[in-house]
């Protein structure tokens, strides 16, 4: 056996303690398939099905939105506002000017990179931390929104746009899942394989190290959050084609609490360096599944705040618990 064999780095080791934590929750995320299907009739109906695989793919667009930036050690606290600020632009776009759909989405991803660019600059440029400038953003983004549309929905948009969101793929799929697993898999190709990628995770483990091994950590914090934004448009447009009209009560602080639950249950750090794609989808079908259970069944929406305020606590007391005893844990002898 070789020394790297046996010598496993406590980042390895975290990895690996991850694994087995996503085996756990896709058998939680089955077995709440499972009670909710039995407690409800309704929960395996098409319409259901449906439905709720639109919820997920929004909710797993989100949850990459916060993950891009979880990985350089970050947090976005705006995805909510930008998101809605690309719902209203989109939709002022098509009902105001006229211009067409592909058109009118193209410039509002375009726009929720560029509020995502003015956050990633203004945390480098002055120092103050994600945390701070995102919260400062997130009301800022949001507060002109309100002034500028006066927060009149614009539900006169173009027709294709409603009827892209009630398609369906072999009748129950939408196309929504489509879009969701096709940006996974560009984030999974990003952070396992391209250079881009190692910088963001390398920025997020220690950023000290990383830039005095010369990784342009500032730029990699900038392009995160450019990213960060364009998925929180996304998102956002998703929402728009599923209601069929632009709503400014998209977004906001609803997708806070989605957005850190998906990516940390799944096993990203919250102190950046490790993400996980195929853990932050599992965690939004955690998300998307207690949602949908319990308004199947009739349970308050209240409960549902409290359910997902508690799995994320629990999650984040998990994280840390993992962190302590890998840290606490000595080196196997070479």
């Amino acid at each position: 056996m070789t020394d790297d064999a046996v010598r496993i780095s406590p980042l390895r080791r975290f990895r690996l303690g991850g694994a087995s934590a996503q085996l756990s929750l896709l058998v939680i995320v089955v077995a709440l398939w499972v009670v909710f299907s039995i407690k409800s009739s309704g929960f395996l109906s098409s319409f259901n099905l449906f439905a709720l695989g639109r919820s997920l793919a929004v909710d797993v667009v989100i949850g990459f939105s916060q993950m891009v930036v979880l990985a350089t050690g970050g947090m976005n606290l705006a995805v909510g506002s930008i998101g809605v600020c690309a719902v209203m632009f989109g939709g002022t776009l098509m009902q105001t000017m006229g211009l067409p759909v592909p058109i009118a989405f193209a410039l509002a991803i375009l726009l929720g990179g560029a509020l995502g660019w003015l956050n990633g600059f203004a945390i480098v440029r002055t120092g103050v931390s994600s945390f701070v400038i995102t919260l400062a953003s997130a009301n800022l983004y949001s507060g002109a929104m309100l002034i500028l549309t006066r927060a009149v929905p614009l539900n006169q948009l173009p027709p294709e746009v409603g009827a892209f969101g009630r398609l369906r793929i072999a009748g129950i799929v939408s196309p929504f899942l489509v879009i969701a697993a096709v940006l996974g898999v560009a984030l999974f190709v990003l952070y396992r394989y391209s250079v881009l990628g190692r910088y963001f995770l390398a920025a997020g483990a220690n950023p000290r190290a990383a830039a005095m091994s010369g990784v342009p950590v500032q730029r990699a914090v900038v392009t995160s959050h450019i990213l960060s934004g364009v998925l929180a448009a996304v998102a956002g447009l998703m929402v728009v084609a599923r209601v069929g009209a632009a709503m400014p009560a998209v977004g906001g602080e609803d997708w806070l609490l989605p957005s850190f639950l998906g990516p940390v249950v799944g096993g990203t750090l919250l102190s950046g360096g490790v993400v996980s794609v195929f853990g932050s989808f599992l965690g939004a079908g955690l998300v998307t599944t207690i949602r949908s259970g319990l308004l199947v069944m009739g349970i308050g929406n209240f409960w549902l705040q409290l359910f997902l305020g508690l799995v994320l606590l629990g999650a984040v007391l998990i994280e840390r618990y993992r962190a302590v005893r890998i840290e606490r844990r000595p080196f196997p002898p070479r």
